[in-house]
């Protein structure tokens, strides 16, 4: 009869990241750092009931009675541990690798023998930093008795052994790491669909309440670079933002607008270094496609943003152009304290009030004095002073469009190829009427970012009145689609009207009036579009909201300058409009 003690006990593998770079580094810290996290790990196996079996330091083999336990220690310790690389200055700060396998053992005194633990250790060192990852069996033993997701990671081949594996990941707080789905694997994809997705407003997981504008830039920048990519529709940030005022729970958020993917997650800031932990979900089931967690400094920032659009998109799509997602002529600058002032700016600008307009103006200049180059804070600095002047917290509206245009043309200098600028030049050249210049840059922003909401009502605004109606009426109801509550506004009325708009020159009269039946409020302008609809139709309208409105509220008023301010080029138009006001 064999001597030998066999049992079926589940294994687990531990290895510190980069450890001997890190030694060759700097080894007194790197040793500090080590032995912090071993005080760390060892206390989390004994509280779980783990026994160690070998250790070299930056590596550990433990075993377990229960599969649960092993991943409850692991998941523990990995939480503690970057919770004290949060805390502290002092570098390196070291990261780990798990890998969990249950198996039948060879246990000979002090040490532990057999194919299990090779298959735990080269698990170990499949993953990502910070990453656990687990065999087949263990998730069997294990789902629906922790809080983390699983997510199947795929079959793998693990080094000198012959069989090859199906592995998960735990997905968490503190276990977000890189996952990536393979297309033919997620049945929702479809090829000939366009995708639509959203990126929810993440949360601010720091103590710092000051840094949730750090938090709403990261976000705004990822919505305008997906918007860069026709091969997406992404919803507006302020649509996003509006979800949890307006809807239930999240599926009826996702369902409300078609959408195939939501994204989400979580940012912290700490200091100078900044993490973020971000999710990519199947809409219809909730299922997680693709993960990642990132700890860096600060100033690798637009490197982690891009490559954020980068796993999405190849998530998503199986493969993209590369071309399309370099950044470099499109960060705004590389002066971190500039940038740092520019999100300030676009955060006090969302408020839409006196104070926080004056505010946003005070950052924009700072943006401009640390880096008179940062191209986005003089076209910021002109979208703040355009909303001042529409919404009269400053005076002298012919001084402020002065400054606006001196603004926008620094910051062509600066940057030819931002598209904010284009998307402001082209509006202001439209309320100067001169409707050539304004199609130019409106198709250049465009062509730049072919999903951003006001790009998209910019440009059709100014196609419907230059008689390409159909295009500018797509452009016009996509922007409703993906933003029908603009930022600043509290009903979808601004997008309505420049629908009606376009369906009036389209002289789809039918459609006016259809759709402005859904308007809150009539301004002055769809009031007269909507009558004078009814009229091309043979259709009494005496009795109409608009009728009643246009006595009572507007009657009096210039209607010659008012119908001038419609920027129509079509002269007939402007005429027939301004004998039809005389007459109602």
């Amino acid at each position: 009869m064999s001597n030998i003690k066999r049992k079926l006990t589940t294994i687990l593998a531990t290895d510190c990241v980069s450890f001997s770079k890190h030694m060759e580094e700097n080894e007194e810290n790197t040793l500090k750092s080590l032995n912090s996290c071993r005080s760390i790990i060892d206390k989390k196996i004994e509280d779980y009931n783990g026994k160690i079996f070998h250790t070299a330091g930056d590596s550990v083999i433990a075993e377990f009675q229960s599969p649960v336990e092993s991943v409850k220690a692991s998941i523990e310790f990995q939480k503690e541990i970057l919770n004290m690389n949060d805390q502290t200055d002092i570098t390196p700060k070291l990261s780990w690798r798990v890998g969990i396998h249950v198996d039948d053992v060879i246990i000979e005194k002090n040490n532990i023998y057999g194919t299990g633990v090779n298959v735990a250790a080269r698990l170990e060192a499949k993953c990502n930093p910070d990453q656990i990852l687990i065999s087949n069996i263990v998730q069997q033993q294990i789902k629906n008795k922790i809080k983390e997701k699983l997510f199947q990671a795929g079959e793998i081949e693990l080094k000198n052994i012959s069989n090859k594996f199906d592995v998960f990941s735990i997905l968490g707080q503190y276990t977000d790491n890189e996952i990536e789905l393979k297309l033919k694997k997620n049945k929702n994809i479809v090829k000939n669909k366009k995708l639509k997705f959203a990126i929810l407003p993440f949360t601010n997981s720091g103590n710092d309440e000051d840094s949730g504008f750090l938090v709403d830039g990261i976000i705004e920048d990822l919505i305008t670079e997906f918007s860069m990519m026709r091969e997406f529709d992404i919803l507006s940030r302020q649509t996003s933002v509006n979800y949890k005022n307006n809807y239930g729970d999240l599926g009826e958020f996702t369902k409300a607008f078609d959408l195939d993917f939501v994204v989400t997650g979580s940012i912290r800031a700490s200091g100078k270094r900044v993490r973020i932990n971000i999710e990519l979900s199947d809409a219809k089931d909730d299922s997680v496609v693709w993960s990642n967690k990132y700890d860096r400094v600060l100033e690798d920032i637009f490197d982690v943003q891009d490559e954020i659009v980068r796993k999405i998109s190849i998530a998503l799509l199986g493969e993209i152009e590369i071309s399309s997602l370099q950044r470099s002529k499109r960060k705004p600058t590389e002066n971190m304290t500039s940038y740092e002032y520019l999100l300030r700016g676009k955060e006090k600008h969302h408020h839409f009030k006196k104070e926080s307009n004056l505010e946003a103006l005070k950052y924009f200049d700072q943006a401009i004095e640390a880096d008179a180059n940062n191209a986005q804070a003089y076209a910021w600095k002109v979208c703040t002073l355009g909303q001042a002047m529409f919404r009269g917290f400053l005076e002298d509206p012919e001084k402020i469009m002065e400054e606006a245009k001196q603004n926008i043309q620094k910051a062509l200098e600066c940057n030819e190829n931002d598209f904010e600028c284009h998307r402001m030049l082209s509006a202001v050249y439209l309320s100067n009427h001169e409707y050539g210049l304004a199609e130019d840059h409106g198709q250049k922003a465009f062509q730049m970012v072919p999903n951003d909401p006001r790009v998209l009502a910019g440009f059709g605004e100014v196609l419907v009145r230059v008689g390409k109606i159909q295009k500018g009426l797509e452009l016009l109801e996509k922007a409703f689609d993906l933003d029908p509550i603009p930022q600043g506004q509290s009903s979808s009325d601004n997008r309505l009207k420049d629908l009606i708009l376009g369906y009036f020159l389209d002289e789809s009269f039918e459609k006016v009036i259809e759709i402005a039946s859904k308007l809150r409020s009539i301004d002055q302008r769809s009031c007269l579009l909507t009558l004078y609809s009814h009229e091309n139709l043979n259709e009494n309208f005496t009795d109409t909201r608009e009728f009643k409105i246009f006595k009572s509220d507007y009657k009096n008023d210039d209607w010659n300058n008012i119908i001038d301010r419609f920027h129509i080029p079509d002269e007939k138009i402007n005429s027939n409009l301004k004998d039809f006001s005389k007459r109602i």
